[in-house]
């Protein structure tokens, strides 16, 4: 039984969970502060981990399935737990339903409008694993997905969203589909040959990565204007400094024509960046309120 929970851990890349849970927590500190001047709950902050482990997992799962096929054929995947036998596509989707379980109960639990957005969420966690079969954009479309669980952190702990808000949602969107489009450059000659749609195969590694730095410009400016629009001070702004060395860092080390350190660039970097973006604005919020 540990050995197939193993299984499943590895299949959703539980540990990637860093990249986006640390940006829910920021959305529900973000919306608790600026909304009541207060930290979040402990309650709280339970549910919304609760509804990322079930969304993260539901979304992953979905996607493992989707692309089953395809994973197959790509020497790249061809480890992954369905197309090497190690799960069957029953009990994915048997885990899919109970991830979807999850998120349900944990957003009822949490207020009224984390249960209407459901339909929302449910609908970009199911239509992402589709988009490269027939857009270039499905970078894009998986920034929308994972910005979420900013957006959804934000409004489980005030039942509301404005301007702030939105822009901590498109700013994730944006470093989200920075990243992913950097991360697609290794596929790019087997989604040609597959006829699989993606920023590197529309407008060729260089271009696409051209891209990925224009997504995160866009993010860092978000993180500028949260910056006032969050009334934050000088812990965020050292916490932002670190972020765009990061980022900085990240653009540096992948080129067109060397994309050997394009894991570090995926895996650590952008962990290293959610975790730090998260613990300077939790340091500025707390001194702040004490």
């Amino acid at each position: 039984m540990f050995k197939k929970i193993g299984i499943f851990m590895q299949m959703i890349k539980f540990e990637h969970t860093l990249f986006a849970l640390p940006f829910a927590f920021m959305g529900a500190l973000l919306g608790s502060m600026v909304m009541s001047g207060s930290l979040p709950s402990w309650r709280d902050i339970g549910w919304i981990v609760i509804a990322m482990f079930g969304a993260r997992s539901a979304a992953m799962g979905l996607n493992r399935l989707i692309d089953r096929v395809s994973d197959a054929k790509n020497p790249r995947t061809a480890n992954r737990a369905i197309p090497a036998g190690l799960l069957k596509a029953g009990e994915v989707i048997v885990f899919v339903a109970f991830s979807f379980f999850l998120l349900f109960w944990a957003a009822f639990k949490l207020n009224p409008l984390s249960a209407k957005l459901l339909p929302i969420a449910v609908f970009l966690l199911v239509f992402y694993s589709f988009t490269k079969r027939f857009t270039w954009a499905c970078h894009l479309i998986l920034g929308l997905t994972i910005a979420l669980a900013p957006l959804g952190g934000w409004v489980a702990v005030t039942g509301k969203v404005d301007w702030t808000a939105m822009v901590f949602y498109f700013t994730i969107m944006f470093w989200t589909a920075g990243f992913d489009v950097i991360y697609s450059c290794q596929d790019v000659e087997f989604d040609k040959k597959e006829g699989l749609h993606s920023i590197p195969v529309r407008f060729g590694v260089a271009g696409a990565l051209k891209i990925a730095k224009v997504f995160h410009v866009l993010t860092g400016i978000g993180f500028i204007s949260l910056l006032f629009m969050a009334h934050l001070s000088w812990w965020y702004i050292a916490g932002m400094l670190i972020a765009y060395a990061i980022l900085f860092y990240e653009h540096h080390i992948v080129s067109p024509n060397d994309l050997s350190r394009l894991q570090t660039a995926f895996f650590t970097m952008n962990g290293v960046l959610s975790i730090v973006v998260f613990s300077f604005t939790l340091i500025d919020l707390v001194v702040q309120t004490n």
